[in-house]
């Protein structure tokens, strides 16, 4: 069974010659088919083509390199149960885990966090790699399997729509409401990748 990994190459340009990059990689551990949707925020351009047909095979390998404008950001929806690029099962509509990324702010500044506001579907972490140890750059989001501890009444589909303190006891280092944070803090700049990774624990 392959392996599959897609990653994008996020390039900061600083006067006419290239500063530092950031990889973003993400990686698909589950048991299952991922289509990762990834969506830029207002104003920053797309930096990855085929958009809602990107598809990661269970334990599957495989990698594609994208480059990106400097200061971009954006957002990781995983998507499970896909027909193509038409309808999916679960992360098309809520419940869905989402991945919030921004690389190469001000100062080589990267955010990043997983939010569980429109609750779960699958679980996923974002970790750094390749900073400077004096860096605070934590692994941040939700490793559990919510799915299968989710409150019956709090079932949708093939996903949780639970309440925030449920998903905070859950996952401390995920962000469950609009205002929440991680229990662990981070300031971690010029990291040369932010991997995501659905399944983490698989």
């Amino acid at each position: 069974m392959a392996f599959t990994v897609l990653a994008l190459a996020v390039v900061a340009v600083s006067g006419a010659a290239a500063a530092w990059t950031t990889t973003f990689t993400m990686h698909n551990l589950c048991p299952y088919t991922v289509w990762p949707l990834v969506t830029p925020n207002a104003g920053q351009p797309a930096i990855v083509t085929g958009g809602a047909t990107i598809r990661l095979d269970p334990n599957g390998l495989a990698s594609l390199a994208f480059p990106a404008a400097a200061g971009w950001s954006g957002r990781v929806v995983p998507r499970t149960g896909c027909t193509g690029a038409a309808t999916c099962a679960t992360g098309d509509a809520p419940p869905a885990t989402v991945a919030q990324v921004s690389v190469n702010a001000a100062g080589g500044l990267a955010e990043y966090s997983v939010s569980l506001v429109d609750g779960f579907n699958v679980p996923a972490t974002i970790t750094p790699h390749a900073f400077d140890g004096s860096q605070t750059c934590p692994v941040l989001g939700c490793a559990a399997d919510i799915n299968a501890a989710c409150p019956a009444d709090a079932r949708v589909g093939a996903g949780c729509r639970a309440s925030p303190q449920f998903f905070k006891e859950m996952c401390p280092e995920a962000r469950t409401t609009a205002t929440d944070v991680e229990a662990t803090p981070q300031r971690c700049i010029h990291p040369a990748e932010l991997k995501v990774v659905f399944c983490p624990t698989n």
